[in-house]
């Protein structure tokens, strides 16, 4: 028999991935195989290597596809294969969870494992409601229980305990059985007035949150159809929600975004995204591909102009794979399209000697010329996608100023599919590729419903000719489209 693997025991937390701890994501990163439950955020799946394998033994109330004992023997084999095996679960693995019993199995085999806390929903939910669970002018104890029926239907609680307790109780799988409960803290005598809170989807951008009294809050479930997984907590720390509920206050907060940005760049916009309360959808529209250039001479070019910050990882990976470096560009001056493609310059040790103040290439063209950057004699080598817009060495041509313009990468459209387009409150594109990349994945759609967020004018007409209803942002970077979402604008 082989190596034997290692299993990782992660707690998933309660769905935000921003709450997903360090450890979890770093873990997460280098899995192999992942075996993760229903309850664990689409957001954080995502976070799961594209290489890795999914298991999914994902469970609902009274409906469980891969009983327990299944489970446990995945683990095992996947151990017993060599295999480094994540079992990604919601919250925390160990509270009301049945981590304990997958680590009996895995130590009973000598089977190494390790265990990875999570954040558990029963303190996010109320602190994302504004629900801090313990005040010292309310309570100053904290009672986690099992809302979950037997498989007889009976849920053993002992009330007149809990009562006695005076302390903040906090109800988890507690939906099927939230009047149960109240109706037996009112028999144990707890006050009908105590304040209550339900959280359903809690740290989710779908959260929604509702405040009621122990003798209302089972009626209020019923009215605003409270579906799991929610949280319910009775005390009297449930009253400060009015006061405290920062999350229903963010920019974002019920907007529904999809993003279509390249896989590899699209994690870092939709966390900030998702932080300013939006839910976020990813569809990579896009890949890219490295081209084998041919490159001429370096010495023959006084200016080299880059238009993406693509290009430049692009162009400069070339010249190291040439047996080159940045020693190769002394004496030239550089010019960059934008702030991003001058940040990727400088991840390489080098700084942009010109920024148009307009992000794109007709302009970059024009400003070169009029602030004397370049001079008629000049020859200018552009390093660019093989697609991409003409404006550049369109500008170039007509201002009578030589170049000569290599391909170092090309955009392919993937193979994805988007149900219903019409779902999102808007699209965020960042260039005319990503445009055409989502139109191939909804066939047949009206895209005259897409609400098109686009980075500049040459993205706003690809989606205009497909008849999306756009908007474009001041500035041609992430940044300015972000601060346009929450302007509150509608694309027109």
């Amino acid at each position: 028999m082989g190596q034997r693997g290692k299993v990782y025991l992660v707690g998933a937390g309660p769905g935000d991935p921003g709450l997903l701890t360090w450890k979890g994501r770093d873990v997460l990163a280098r899995a192999q195989v992942v075996v993760h439950d229903r309850l664990v955020s689409q957001a954080i799946l995502d976070l799961i290597p594209p290489e890795a394998r999914r298991i999914d033994v994902g469970k609902n109330a009274g409906h469980h596809p891969v009983p327990q004992g299944e489970i446990n023997q995945i683990l095992v084999r996947e151990a017993l294969a060599g295999h480094r095996v994540v079992r990604l679960k919601g919250g925390d693995s160990f509270l009301f969870g049945r981590g304990g019993e997958e680590l009996e199995q895995l130590a009973r085999l000598d089977i190494p494992f390790e265990v990875v806390p999570g954040i558990t929903s029963a303190l996010a939910a109320p602190a994302y409601a504004g629900i801090p669970v313990t005040h010292r002018d309310y309570c100053s104890s904290l009672h986690i229980i099992t809302g979950h029926k037997k498989a007889d239907g009976q849920l053993e609680l002992d009330y007149g305990a809990l009562v006695r307790l005076q302390g903040t109780l906090v109800f988890l799988m507690s939906v099927g059985s939230l009047g149960q409960i109240a109706q037996g803290l009112l028999a144990a005598g707890m006050s009908p007035d105590m304040p209550c809170a339900l959280v359903e989807n809690g740290t989710l951008p779908q959260q929604r949150s509702f405040s009621a009294t122990l003798d209302t809050v089972a009626q209020v479930a019923r009215d605003q159809e409270v579906r799991s997984p929610a949280v319910f907590l009775v005390g009297r720390v449930a009253s400060l929600a009015r006061q405290f509920h920062w999350f229903d206050r963010l920019p974002l907060k019920g907007k529904r975004l999809l993003v279509t940005r390249l896989r590899e760049e699209s994690s870092a916009l939709a966390l900030r995204l998702q932080e300013l309360g939006a839910q976020v959808d990813r569809l990579p529209a896009i890949r890219l591909e490295g081209l084998d250039f041919q490159l001429p001479p370096l010495d023959s070019f006084d200016v080299v102009a880059l238009t993406s910050a693509t290009g430049v990882r692009y162009f400069l990976e070339g010249l190291l794979a040439r047996g080159l470096d940045a020693r190769a560009l002394g004496g030239k001056r550089l010019a960059a399209v934008g702030n991003q493609t001058a940040a990727a310059l400088s991840r390489f040790g080098l700084r942009a000697d010109f920024v148009p103040t307009e992000y794109n290439g007709a302009a970059m063209a024009r400003q070169m010329v009029e602030q004397g950057f370049l001079c008629p004699q000049d020859r200018v080598l552009v390093a660019r996608a093989q697609s991409a817009s003409p404006g550049l060495t369109d500008g170039l041509r007509q201002l009578g100023v030589a170049f000569c313009e290599i391909a170092t990468y090309r955009t392919a459209l993937t193979e994805e599919r988007l149900a219903d387009p019409s779902l999102y409150d808007a699209v965020l594109f960042t260039s005319a590729s990503t445009v055409e990349g989502f139109a191939r994945a909804c066939p047949g759609a009206d895209l005259s419903q897409v609400k098109a967020l686009c980075i500049g004018p040459q993205t706003a007409q690809r989606a205009q000719a497909l008849s999306m209803q756009t908007q474009v942002a001041p500035q041609a970077t992430i940044q300015s489209m972000i601060e346009t979402l929450m302007g509150g604008n509608e694309p027109c």
